[in-house]
C-alpha cells in the first residue's frame, strides 16, 4: 500500500496541491487524471521520490517494492535489451551480478563459495531461475521480437526503448506500479496484452494515461486532480466523466427541476453499478458503488474547447477514388496497387500496426507527393481540410501572434471574429497574443483545428489528431467527429476515439488491404478477419 498525509507543493507562493491526504490499496488501479498542467506527472514523481514536496509525507508499507516507467530512453543505452529488463527488480539484478562475480574468480576460495550459497538461495526465493523467460515473454507481449533482445539498447529506435523499459517496469511483479502514459507508442496488440496483464495483477498501479479506453478497462477507481487538491472515486474514467458532466448541468441548472437531475444521476449510478462490462471490480467495489450519492459527485473545473465542423456545401455521393496506387519510400513499397473508393458519409479508420502506410497515403491524397503508379481522383463537389501528423512547417519560424496566425486562414479578418474563435478553444484574453512559436504541442493542436473549422470543408482528413492533447480536448474532438455530417477520413491510436467515430474500418497490410464497413470492435473480434489478417502479415 501507499498513501500520503499532508502532501504540499509550492512553486513560490502559488501551491500546486494543498494538503493532499489519499490511499492506494493493493488489487486496484487508480487512473490520476486532470488537466494539462495539474500535476499529474508531478505527483507520481513525489510517490516514486524523485521530486521533493513542500511537506508531508509519502508512507510505503516496509518490505514492498515499487516500480517505475522510466522516462530517460538514453538511461540503459550501454545494456543488453534482456538485463535492462531484470534490472527492473533492482535486488534481484544485483544478487545475478554477484554471484557472476564470485563465479568469475580465479581464486575461489570458502568464504566465496559460502556467500555464493547464500545468494543462490536468495536467487531461488525470488524465482531468479525464470527470470531470463519471464523477462522474455514481457517483450514478446510488447512487440519487441526475440531477434532484439540479445541487442544493445542504443540498436533500438525509441519506440522501441519505450516498450523495453515498460517492461522493466512490470517485471517481477512489483507491490506498486506507477505508470506515465504506458500506451505511447504502443500497437493495438500491445495496449490489450497490457490491458490484460494489468487486469490480472494483484499489487497497486497509479496510472497517467490520455488513452481513455485504456483508463476504462484497467481502472477500478479515478483520482482526479482539481481545486489543487486529490479526489477519489470508485469506477472508471466513462463513469467518472458522465457523473461529473451531470454534476455540472445540476449545478448551472438553477430554473430546471433539480430533483429530475438528481434523479438522472442516480439511475446512471444505478445502471453503471450493475453493469460489470464497465470495469473489471470486485464485489467490495460493487458495495462502494452502490452508497454513492449526488454530495459525493464534484463538478469539474476544466474547460472543453468548442469543436465543430460544418461543411459550406454539401459534397456528392462519391467523393473519392483511388485507383492502383502504388507508392514507395526508401525502397520499401509501402502501398501497393491500392483501389478503394470513399463515399460521402464514410467515416473511415486506417488502422495497422505501420503508421508510414497511413501517413503517406493522406500525403499523395492531398498532393503532398506523387505516387509511383495508380491515379486518384476527388469529387468535383469536395473540400477538403488536412490535419498532419508533424505540424511544425505552420509553426516554426512564424513570427506571428495567434490572432494574425488565425486570420491566415479566415474569410473574415476582424479581430473580435477571430479572438471569438480562438476564446471557444481556450485562447482567451492575453493568450491570444502568444507568439505562434512558443506554444506546447497540444496548443498547436488546438490551433490546427481552429484552421481546418475555419476553412468550412466537407471532407477532413487527420492524422493522429489525438496526439499531444488532453482528455477535455480529445473528447471534445471526438463529439464533434461523432456530430459532424461531414466525411472523415483519420488514423489514431486511441481506441474509444476510433470505435466511437469510424463506420468503416481500412487496413493497409504489406499483402493488400482490408476494407470492411463496421465498427472497431467488431472487426478486432471478428473471426474471419483475424483469420484474414494472419495470412495478409505472413511472410
Amino acid at each position: 500500500m501507499i498513501s500520503t498525509s499532508g502532501i504540499t507543493l509550492r512553486f513560490g507562493k502559488k501551491p500546486l496541491f494543498e494538503d493532499v491526504n489519499i490511499k492506494f490499496t493493493p488489487g486496484n488501479c487508480y487512473g490520476l487524471i486532470g488537466a494539462n498542467g495539474a500535476g499529474k506527472s508531478t505527483f507520481l514523481k513525489i510517490l516514486s521520490g524523485e521530486v521533493e514536496q513542500s511537506s508531508g509525507e509519502v508512507h510505503i508499507t516496509p518490505g514492498e517494492r515499487l516500480a517505475v516507467l522510466r522516462q530517460n530512453h538514453y538511461e540503459y543505452d550501454e545494456f543488453v535489451v534482456l538485463e535492462t529488463v531484470i534490472m527492473g527488480h533492482k535486488r534481484l539484478y544485483e544478487v545475478m551480478k554477484e554471484k557472476d562475480a564470485l563465479y568469475a574468480k580465479a581464486d575461489f576460495t570458502d568464504e566465496d563459495g559460502m556467500r555464493a550459497g547464500e545468494l543462490e538461495a536468495e536467487f531461488a526465493d525470488m524465482n531468479g531461475w525464470e527470470a531470463e523467460s519471464e523477462a522474455a515473454e514481457m517483450l514478446n507481449g510488447l512487440g519487441i521480437t526475440p531477434d532484439l533482445h540479445d541487442k544493445k539498447m542504443a540498436e533500438l529506435s525509441g519506440n522501441e526503448k519505450v516498450r523495453v523499459l515498460l517492461a522493466q517496469a512490470l517485471f517481477g511483479s512489483p507491490n506498486i506500479l506507477l505508470l506515465d502514459e504506458p500506451t505511447n507508442h504502443l500497437d493495438i496488440e500491445s495496449i490489450r496484452w497490457l490491458e490484460d496483464f494489468l487486469g490480472g495483477y494483484e499489487g497497486t498501479v497509479i496510472v497517467v494515461s490520455h488513452d481513455r479506453h485504456f483508463l476504462n478497462t484497467v481502472c477500478t477507481h479515478i483520482a482526479d486532480i482539481d481545486f489543487g487538491k486529490i479526489q477519489m472515486y470508485v469506477g472508471n474514467y466513462d463513469f467518472w466523466y458522465e457523473s461529473s458532466q451531470l454534476a455540472l448541468q445540476l449545478q448551472r441548472g438553477e430554473n430546471k427541476k433539480k430533483e429530475d437531475k438528481i434523479k438522472e444521476l442516480q439511475a446512471f449510478i444505478q445502471r453503471f453499478s450493475a453493469n460489470k462490462s464497465k470495469a473489471k471490480q470486485a464485489t467490495s467495489r460493487q458495495k462502494l458503488l452502490d452508497k454513492i450519492t449526488l454530495d459525493d459527485i464534484r463538478p469539474s473545473n476544466r474547460k472543453y474547447p468548442f469543436i465543430l465542423f460544418k461543411g459550406e456545401r454539401e459534397a456528392g455521393k462519391q467523393l473519392l477514388l483511388v485507383d492502383s496506387l502504388t507508392k514507395s519510400l526508401d525502397g520499401d513499397k509501402l502501398i501497393d496497387n491500392l483501389t478503394i473508393t470513399i463515399n460521402k458519409g464514410d467515416k473511415v479508420a486506417f488502422v495497422g500496426p505501420n503508421s508510414l502506410p497511413k501517413t503517406l497515403l493522406f500525403q499523395l491524397l492531398m498532393g503532398e507527393t506523387d505516387p509511383d503508379a495508380g491515379s486518384f481522383s476527388w469529387g468535383v463537389t469536395t473540400t477538403r481540410a488536412y490535419f498532419p501528423k508533424d505540424n511544425s512547417e505552420y509553426f516554426d519560424g512564424v513570427d506571428l501572434n495567434l490572432v494574425e496566425w488565425l486570420r491566415q486562414y479566415s474569410k473574415d479578418p476582424d479581430e473580435t471574429f477571430i479572438r471569438g474563435f480562438l476564446g471557444r478553444m481556450l485562447f482567451s484574453g492575453d493568450d491570444a497574443m502568444k507568439k505562434a512559436t512558443v506554444l506546447s504541442g497540444g496548443e498547436k493542436v488546438r490551433c490546427m483545428l481552429s484552421k481546418m473549422m475555419l476553412e468550412g470543408a466537407n471532407v477532413f482528413l487527420l492524422d493522429e489528431p489525438t496526439n499531444h492533447l488532453d482528455l477535455e480536448s480529445i473528447t471534445a474532438l471526438n463529439n464533434a467527429l461523432i456530430d459532424t455530417e461531414c466525411t472523415i477520413l483519420f488514423t489514431s491510436h486511441d481506441h474509444q476515439f476510433v470505435q466511437t467515430v469510424a463506420n468503416r474500418i481500412v487496413e493497409i497490410t504489406p499483402n493488400g488491404v482490408i476494407d470492411r464497413m463496421t465498427t472497431y470492435d467488431e472487426y478486432l473480434e471478428s473471426a474471419e478477419i483475424k483469420a484474414l489478417r494472419e495470412r495478409m502479415y505472413a511472410v
